[in-house]
């Protein structure tokens, strides 16, 4: 505590608040530390049964043909996933761009995209060619039809009325679950939940293929979407499964077959996975995914904290401090712009890199809204390391995720409720509460 003091400045209530936090919490993390254990062996066991060596983290280049390090990377992936193959690459540029290449690897003009989980992300909105910007190319450009179903009031997914659509509609093609929140405040479904939509849509129509955008889920749960059902997910490395340490990538990941349609679309056709040099990205895949794990329940950790503390001093939280989580992501409806301005601010002062910066809410690409993003971290945009955003808009919630290690994660926290009391944005609770 008098440490925290010396460096940061933080108000001794604040610390005590703190500890008190740690204390209520403390159901919460040893569910995570549980679940972090198994899933690392699981990860373990599968670079043990691939027999990951020395001579798999070769850089290759032009063509990257017989590149034994990304072959075998693949499967090491897939097996930790226990799925049928996966797509691990470099070479995606974003959770977003593994996303599209696996809509547009699967789905063919006539084809309709149903999603059941209301409105998805705003960056999935223009390439469905439903944002208010243009966009080019988008799957409505070629043909493939966009329908949702929206969420029930308490936030679940309505499943009789998926079942209504897919009654009536033939056309349906492809079942889109978002399985994180994104930046609306509904829960995220766990895996039990994706399972109950995937029985709901084969009771109907087998044959619909069933994705699973899993941005933010990874190594959450003891299992994936895939093995309940899903027979696709993408995401990206620079979030959960990149461990902090891979520097850019993403994957798809499910069965064979649709792999194979979106390896198509990665590269071209007729030469599907078998190109693409790794230029020395093996190494820290192969590292990210092993780490895996571990940060993401460090990240865990940095969630509940964040949850518990603020909740203390009198704001709303989703997920709850000690409730069961499907991802990283914490949210707190901080109720006005100013506060939500001061929070990011906070996060970003708190962190190893860039914490000079400033950051201002603008308008970015892919977005209808103004955002305010704070990420001070090692890989630009890596949202596995401690990092805030939010739109500037009602009802002024902020999304709160990473934490490469808990001590850091808790740091930064504090510093953001720190700015927010000097900024007379928040106050302390009174004693005894």
């Amino acid at each position: 505590m008098n440490q925290t003091r010396q460096f940061f400045d933080i108000d001794e209530k604040l610390l005590l608040l703190a500890e008190q936090t740690e204390q209520d919490i403390r159901p919460a993390f040893e569910r995570i530390e549980s679940n972090a254990f198994q899933n690392q062996q699981k990860v373990l066991a599968a670079f043990i049964r691939n027999r990951v060596g020395e001579n798999c983290f070769t850089s290759s280049t032009g063509y990257g043909y017989n590149d034994i390090g990304r072959e075998k990377l693949e499967r090491v992936f897939a097996d930790a996933m226990e799925c049928e193959d996966a797509l691990l690459r470099h070479n995606f540029m974003c959770g977003t761009h593994a996303l599209t290449v696996a809509l547009f690897g699967v789905l063919r003009p006539g084809d309709k995209m149903l999603c059941v989980t209301g409105m998805p992300y705003d960056t999935i909105q223009s390439v469905i060619g439903i944002s208010k910007q243009a966009a080019s190319g988008s799957l409505k450009d070629f043909g493939i039809a966009f329908e949702k179903v929206d969420l029930l009031p308490d936030g679940d997914v309505d499943l009789e009325e998926t079942r209504n659509r897919l009654r009536l509609d033939a056309s349906v093609r492809m079942v889109y679950i978002q399985r994180s929140r994104g930046y609306a405040l509904r829960p995220s479904l766990t895996v039990e939940k994706i399972e109950e939509i995937c029985k709901t849509v084969r009771e109907v129509r087998p044959e619909v293929m069933i994705m699973v955008d899993n941005c933010y889920g990874e190594f959450v749960q003891l299992t994936e979407p895939c093995v309940h059902g899903a027979d696709l997910m993408a995401g990206s490395l620079i979030k959960n499964p990149g461990g902090g340490i891979a520097a850019t990538g993403g994957y798809i990941a499910g069965r064979a077959d649709l792999v194979e349609l979106c390896s198509y679309r990665l590269s071209t056709p007729g030469t599907g996975r078998e190109v693409g040099c790794t230029l020395g990205h093996s190494r820290e895949m192969y590292m990210g995914l092993f780490s895996a794990p571990h940060v993401v329940g460090e990240a865990l950790k940095t969630a509940a904290f964040c949850a518990g503390l603020f909740s203390r001093l009198g704001y709303g939280v989703t997920p709850q401090p000690n409730e069961p989580r499907a991802d990283i992501i914490q949210s707190v409806l901080l109720r006005n712009p100013e506060s939500l301005i001061a929070f990011c601010q906070g996060i970003q002062s708190g962190s190893p890199v860039d914490s000079m910066a400033l950051p201002e809410p603008w308008d970015m690409p892919g977005y209808d809204n103004k955002i305010i993003m704070a990420s001070g971290s090692f890989t630009l945009g890596s949202s596995i390391e401690l990092s805030a955003d939010a739109p500037l808009r009602e009802p002024y919630a902020v999304w709160m995720q990473g934490g490469l290690n808990y001590a850091a994660g808790k740091t930064g926290i504090l510093i953001a409720a720190q700015r927010m009391l000097d900024k007379g944005l928040a106050r302390m609770p009174c004693a005894g509460n």
